[in-house]
């Protein structure tokens, strides 16, 4: 077995939501609020276009880096939508955000080498960048401050060993969107230190106050910028497995070769779908998280629960500090809030960040409601 694997824990997020599912399974009612994954189906346009590839018999290989047609709508979309200027031979097509990501980080280190990642940070960062035998390097987020990084905080943690930087914005867990002068301050560190920064935007789409700022637009910053996205949080097509890279031209080389040995190429049929999900409007998905956001905003402030406020994603951040006195870890907080309230969420610990819960309100407003009316029972007790 190999030794890097034996400290790789299973992702955090699939362990509460596959809990909570056996427990569904034997007919126990939870709320499941845990995992990054809307609740509308998959526009029927684009699982039409997904038949019609079948009975076309699209079901055979495809370049490594994925088809032309995909690799320019998305180049099209990035242009149109976030002021990004890449050339299709600029776009890697992945099966999902996170082979996208792997693939990045595994194409600009070596083993050793480090990447900086703020927290609380997405369960799955650290993971993939010690499975490219590297180190993750910390760089703590402030709730006082909404969790916007810290321009001086990130500078005293680079070394000569670093490689490059992860960006999450809009940010999982804490539905934070970093402000524009932000960004321009880590894009001239990045500049100045010669490191690449890898930016995870695959929320780019869920904004509600002001607008998505993408990495890779500000000037110069373009030349040291990986930006990752996909269809999943979207269009409603997590199951479908489709991401991309976008990324100088030699990076996204290096990184479709590598791809060519590991998968070929990703589902042939799952591209023409993502092909016809780039003209689909999914607005009203948008609408619906924006009233939910609500929902449980106005919520949480009755209860007198404090939480970070969430301009983007779909996903709360809770301060659960005031109950710390009466469970060991917010790991056992969290499996009794399942187990005998009937609420799933995800410990702020799986973030780097204990004591906080993730509720991720990709859910419908009964169970939102549901959700809240148990919270509320659970802090009366305590």
């Amino acid at each position: 077995m190999k030794k890097i694997l034996n400290n790789i824990p299973f992702s955090v997020t699939l362990k509460y939501t596959q809990l909570a599912q056996e427990m569904q399974s034997k007919g126990i009612d939870v709320i499941r609020l845990t995992a990054g994954e809307p609740d509308f189906e998959t526009p029927r346009e684009v699982s039409l276009s997904a038949k019609k590839a079948i009975d076309d018999g699209f079901t055979k290989y495809t370049p490594a880096s994925g088809i032309p047609e995909l690799r320019k709508g998305i180049a099209n979309l990035l242009k149109e939508k976030y002021s990004l200027h890449y050339d299709p031979a600029q776009i890697v097509v992945t099966n999902g955000g996170k082979q996208a990501l792997y693939q990045a980080i595994y194409a600009i280190t070596n083993p050793g080498d480090e990447i900086i990642v703020f927290t609380p940070d997405w369960v799955s960062y650290v993971p993939q960048i010690e499975m490219c035998d590297c180190k993750a390097v910390f760089v703590e987020t402030d709730a006082e401050e909404n969790f916007q990084p810290d321009v001086e905080k990130i500078t005293e943690k680079i070394t000569e060993r670093t490689r490059g930087i992860i960006i999450n914005s809009p940010n999982n867990p804490t539905g934070t969107v970093y402000s524009k002068k932000i960004l321009e301050e880590i894009a001239d560190l990045a500049i100045e230190k010669d490191i690449w920064v890898i930016s995870d935007e695959i929320y780019a789409n869920l904004v509600y106050e002001g607008t998505h700022v993408s990495f890779g637009s500000l000037g110069k910053a373009f030349d040291k910028t990986i930006t990752i996205n996909g269809f999943s949080k979207s269009h409603a097509m997590t199951g479908w497995r489709c991401g991309y890279v976008a990324a100088p031209i030699p990076i996204a080389k290096e990184i479709g070769k590598m791809q060519s040995h590991l998968t070929s190429n990703i589902n042939s049929i799952t591209q023409k779908a993502a092909l016809k999900a780039l003209t689909v409007d999914t607005s009203y998905m948008k609408e619906a998280f924006e009233k939910r956001r609500k929902i449980v905003s106005d919520a949480l402030d009755d209860l007198g629960i404090n939480y970070c406020h969430p301009a983007g994603a779909f996903y709360f951040f809770m301060d659960f500090e005031w109950v710390k006195e009466a469970y060991p870890t917010d790991d056992d907080l969290t499996m009794d809030l399942i187990q005998n309230y009937g609420l799933a969420m995800v410990p702020g610990s799986a973030f780097h960040k204990p004591w906080f819960m993730r509720l991720s309100y990709a859910s419908s407003e009964e169970e939102l409601q549901k959700a809240m009316g148990i919270l509320k029972d659970f802090k009366q007790k305590h």
